[in-house]
């Protein structure tokens, strides 16, 4: 009886009140989709006025997820936690600057010798150039070299602008760096006080809501740096093994630059690779650059179809096209810096996209399969 009474009404109702009501719907939503976008440009330029200040407490947040495990270990064996967090942050810097003080003799005495065989790396590919298939004449290497080199005479203004720019970036680089460093010492301290201040701020209420949010992107974060580190470790054993095998120049800095962009999902590695063969092919010639290649992708496919399904899947839960999406819009908007940031970032907003989910199912989910809310939890116990 119902049934046929709502057919009954919906076929008498007026054509243009049914699409009247459609008009409305979507103007509202769209109407609230032009006020989110608004309301993240304004957020966008706003960040970027603040992103010098910003910058090192995302950095200092990512370290001291790394940094925070052995902390808490000598917190439990009875260490105060400034003393815990200083003998953490001492041992972190000790191993930074012997990885430092491991790779620049290397680069110091091999960069020369490098520079003396790219002249004849330079000389092979004129070679290859000037043979089949690609027949190019002496004519066309030459007016190809001279227009490079006009480029760069004419750009030399720019170039030694370019020069003093780059003072002022080392050191901004520097307040940078000192900036992480004493923001990781005080949330590695006290990281634990962080969260219970949330209720002050947001009710108890509110602040049940964040603080769950809060600890599934700690968790988050900390899994995936983990992950990273685990995977650019394997990556650089293997890799660098061969490099050294294989006599490659600079096969310590290039591992460790291997390591280094594992923490860039995709793109840091297929650029570490890149660099490997071309030092390969400069160094030791064409049949060893072949060998690094060959190298490379096997690891590569060791670490695609074992390691980061098995690993990172637990940590972040990000399809490879996201990963992919995001590493490409940060490197274009921030840079090298915007690219090693943007898994962290989409992971994160991943997590409260997740959590608000999780909250809709609990609000339209029937009594009896509604979720239990943290907020309601919270305000229970107290």
């Amino acid at each position: 009886m119902t049934q046929r009474t709502d057919e009954s009404d919906t076929a008498g109702a007026d054509r243009g009140t049914v699409i009247g009501n459609g008009l409305l719907w979507l103007a509202k939503w769209s109407v609230c989709i032009v006020a989110i976008a608004a309301a993240g440009w304004v957020l966008s330029f706003l960040l970027a006025k603040v992103w010098v200040a910003v910058l090192p407490v995302l950095l200092a947040l990512i370290v001291a997820t790394v940094l925070w495990p052995p902390t808490r270990w000598l917190t439990g064996r009875g260490l105060p936690p400034a003393a815990a967090a200083a003998i953490t942050m001492i041992g972190f810097l000790g191993v930074f600057a012997g990885i430092v003080a491991l790779i620049v003799p290397s680069v110091v005495d091999q960069v020369p010798e490098l520079a003396d065989r790219s002249t004849d790396g330079i000389n092979t590919v004129r070679d290859w150039l000037r043979g089949p298939p690609f027949n190019v004449r002496d004519e066309q290497l030459n007016s190809a070299t001279d227009a490079i080199v006009s480029r760069l005479q004419s750009s030399s203004e720019r170039i030694a602008s370019g020069v003093f720019s780059g003072v002022s970036t080392a050191t901004n680089a520097l307040v940078t760096l000192f900036l992480v460093l004493v923001l990781t010492f005080f949330f590695v301290k006290d990281g634990p006080r962080f969260v219970p201040w949330t209720r002050t701020l947001f009710g108890r209420r509110g602040a049940a809501h964040v603080e769950e949010v809060l600890d599934r992107i700690w968790s988050t974060l900390g899994g995936f740096i983990r992950t990273q580190a685990v995977v650019s470790m394997i990556d650089a054993v293997f890799i660098g093994a061969g490099l050294v095998i294989l006599h490659v120049p600079l096969a310590l800095v290039l591992a460790v630059i291997t390591f280094l962009g594992g923490f860039v999902p995709m793109v840091g590695a297929f650029v570490a690779g890149a660099l490997a063969v071309l030092v390969a092919l400069v160094g030791n010639g064409f049949t060893t650059a072949l060998i690094v290649l060959g190298i490379i992708i096997a690891v590569q496919q060791l670490e695609g179809n074992v390691l980061q399904p098995v690993l990172q899947s637990r940590s972040m839960k990000l399809h490879a096209v996201v990963v992919l999406l995001a590493v490409t819009a940060g490197g274009s908007l921030f840079g090298i810096v915007g690219a090693f940031l943007a898994v962290p970032v989409a992971a994160v907003v991943a997590v409260v996209v997740r959590y608000l989910g999780e909250q809709i199912d609990a609000a339209t989910a029937p009594p009896e399969r509604a979720a239990p809310d943290p907020a309601d939890e919270s305000v229970a116990a107290d």
